[in-house]
């Protein structure tokens, strides 16, 4: 009976020997499982962007500042890339032509032309190309040929304009100033921005019987000497608008005026910050914003040139420069309340080179 327990037993053992080793050799030939393959990255749609700066302007300036960071949080919250090549030609016409085929050999997918004279030299190098143009603070644009109607510009052409509401400056000479009768017209007549506000100035103020005395002037030191020469005629008040010749020179003449008692009414906030006495028309920084906003309709949204109306804006900001109202011996309440019934807002500015100096 012993000796059978020990064979089964010893039958068993021998079996369970037989099973562990049949296991582990399916496991040890078993094929891997094959590694779950890692999903593969979308690519990321990159845009190329080409902006061309008039000139080195606070205004200007700010529009571009503007459109570039709306740009990158446009391209954060879609997913996209936005490459922005940025210059500025400084108002050297033979710079410009430079930049902008630089920008067409770069094969960029939109450009970016900031005030008039840039945007003009765009429409001319991309008639041939259709490469989609979006311009910024024009303020005629129909005037300078760039569109057919603001409603529908009929070409690869739109943007964003900073048309000035010339009878509104006009009227706050007027408030702060009812027995003015000479006003100074200082502007550069190269620049078509300030075609149409002079004409219609003009209009205005000889509607009224006011004498008005044109002063013009192409660089720094001729607007310095135009200026000389108006203060020199005995005028009450001086106008410019949104002229970018003037607006550099701003900062070297507007002592010389707020010395002789006379406050220069300008088309753009800007010139207010370089010392001018007020400053009347757009938000530039919304401006820009509103340009960027533009660039993704066209190049995200789809959208034609040809038929995206351009965008204009409520010019009812006036911005007075406190100091400079000091130095008048005028009193910013008194001119502030002078100026409201003709604005949607009056607000206050000091003097400094640059929006950010205003830190």
């Amino acid at each position: 009976m012993k000796k059978i327990i020990s064979i089964l037993m010893a039958l068993t053992m021998l079996f369970a020997l037989a099973a562990c080793g049949s296991s582990a050799s399916n496991a040890s030939t078993a094929a891997p499982a094959p590694a779950a393959e890692a999903p593969a990255e979308a690519e990321t749609v990159s845009y190329k962007i080409g902006i061309c700066n008039y000139v080195d302007d606070a205004s200007l300036n700010q529009i571009v500042e503007n459109i570039e960071a709306q740009l990158a949080a446009i391209g954060e919250a879609a997913g996209v890339d936005f490459e922005v090549l940025y210059d500025n030609c400084n108002a050297d016409a033979n710079v410009m032509a430079q930049i902008i085929a630089n920008f067409i050999a770069e094969d960029i997918d939109l450009m970016v032309g900031v005030a008039t004279p840039v945007a003009m030299a765009m429409q001319a190098a991309t008639e041939d190309n259709g490469i989609p143009v979006v311009f910024a603070a024009v303020s005629d644009p129909v005037g300078a040929g760039l569109v057919e109607s603001l409603e529908a510009p009929g070409s690869n052409v739109t943007g964003t304009s900073d048309y000035l509401d010339t009878n509104a400056i006009m009227n706050l000479i007027f408030a702060a100033d009812p027995d003015a009768s000479v006003i100074g017209l200082l502007y550069d007549v190269g620049q078509d921005a300030s075609t149409a506000p002079i004409a219609d100035a003009k209009a205005y103020l000889e509607g009224k019987g006011v004498t008005v005395i044109e002063r013009t002037g192409t660089t720094v030191d001729e607007v310095t000497l135009a200026a000389q020469a108006l203060i020199a005629d005995g005028v009450d008040a001086i106008f410019t608008p949104t002229d970018n010749t003037i607006m550099t020179a701003e900062l070297s003449i507007y002592e010389l005026l707020a010395e002789a008692g006379i406050p220069h009414y300008t088309g753009a906030d800007s010139f207010a910050l370089n010392g001018a006495f007020l400053g009347y028309g757009v938000d530039y920084a919304n401006l820009g914003v509103e340009t960027a906003n533009m660039i993704e309709q066209i190049l995200l949204g789809g959208s034609d040139p040809a038929v995206t109306g351009v965008m204009t804006f409520d010019n009812g900001t006036a911005t007075v420069n406190t100091e400079t109202c000091e130095a008048l011996g005028l009193d910013y309440e008194t001119v502030a309340a002078a100026f409201a019934p003709f604005c949607t807002q009056v607000q206050s500015i000091t003097t400094a080179e640059s929006f950010s100096d205003l830190g």
